[in-house]
């Protein structure tokens, strides 16, 4: 007996009513999930996922969908409102896809990533941002965060690349030993079996990232998604065209980052330049 399909909620968002309409009328025309996939030349898996809404249509399916259940531009209407709307979930599905994805491209422009973030680091922050929270709350942020970057040690971990502005090294947070930790682990991390690690120094100039977070995570089954993160507001992207022109950005600025050897020289050279802190000496 086959496993009992999952549970649609249509009512979610137009992404989730696209795939709850898109079992029906194919359970309704008689097909299995095989069946469809042999018809709109996508496999059968990814068929499954942009039923459960768990995978962004792409663009070409819903005339294929139209043509084929006979609908008359259902699906065509359907993606449409899809692929406008803001996920509603977002940053939970971000998390999901984070813990998917094979490999994780991220560019940062103010702030250590989170994923390499140290403990410290991560408290610092964390209080910057709120100095009003309580400390049992920010202990919860930081226990979450840590708990985050497991990822990180899994079999297999996933590929990261990071291309971080001068900035995210240069403005501190928790003080200069704190920061001297944080440097430290981005140079261990400029290049390993996993991991690249590239700054953009200041003398690049203005690019199309600045003033934000991007990261682009590939999933195994090979789909891409972006993520694009503010002060406190994120969009998750996964419509091919825009997720397409966020890599092109990305690669841009990797084109123009410091190699990773030079990278961890320059890492190295903002750690020596930070202030002693047991330096006593009177003004």
């Amino acid at each position: 007996m086959g496993a009992r399909p999952r549970e649609l909620t249509p009512d979610r968002s137009a992404r989730h009513l696209f795939g709850a309409k898109m079992r029906s009328y194919r359970e309704r025309a008689g097909m299995s999930l095989e069946a469809l996939s042999g018809v709109i030349n996508i496999s059968k898996s990814h068929v499954s996922r942009i039923e459960t809404a768990e995978a962004m249509p792409p663009p070409e399916l819903p005339a294929m969908l139209d043509a084929a259940f006979g609908t008359d531009g259902i699906f065509a209407e359907l993606y449409g409102l899809a692929r406008r709307e803001i996920h509603p979930d977002q940053f939970r599905r971000r998390m999901e896809l984070e813990a998917q994805a094979c490999l994780i491209q991220e560019y940062a422009g103010q702030i250590v990533p989170g994923l390499v973030q140290t403990e410290e680091y991560a408290r610092a922050l964390f209080v910057a941002f709120d100095p009003r929270a309580l400390p049992n709350a920010v202990e919860e942020l930081v226990t979450a965060r840590m708990s985050r970057q497991a990822l990180l040690q899994a079999t297999p971990p996933p590929d990261l690349a990071l291309i971080l502005d001068e900035a995210a090294l240069r403005r501190s947070f928790g003080g200069p030993s704190v920061m001297r930790a944080q440097l430290a682990r981005l140079v261990d991390l400029t290049l390993t079996p996993t991991s690249v690690v590239q700054v953009l120094p200041f003398s690049h100039g203005g690019h199309a990232l600045v003033g934000g977070t991007l990261t682009l995570m590939t999933l195994d089954h090979g789909a891409q998604v972006a993520y694009e993160e503010s002060i406190s507001t994120g969009t998750l992207l996964e419509d091919r065209a825009t997720v397409s022109a966020r890599q092109r950005a990305y690669d841009l600025l990797r084109a123009c980052a410091l190699s990773p050897n030079d990278t961890a020289t320059f890492i190295r050279s903002v750690m020596e330049a930070l202030p002693d802190e047991s330096d006593t000496r009177p003004l």
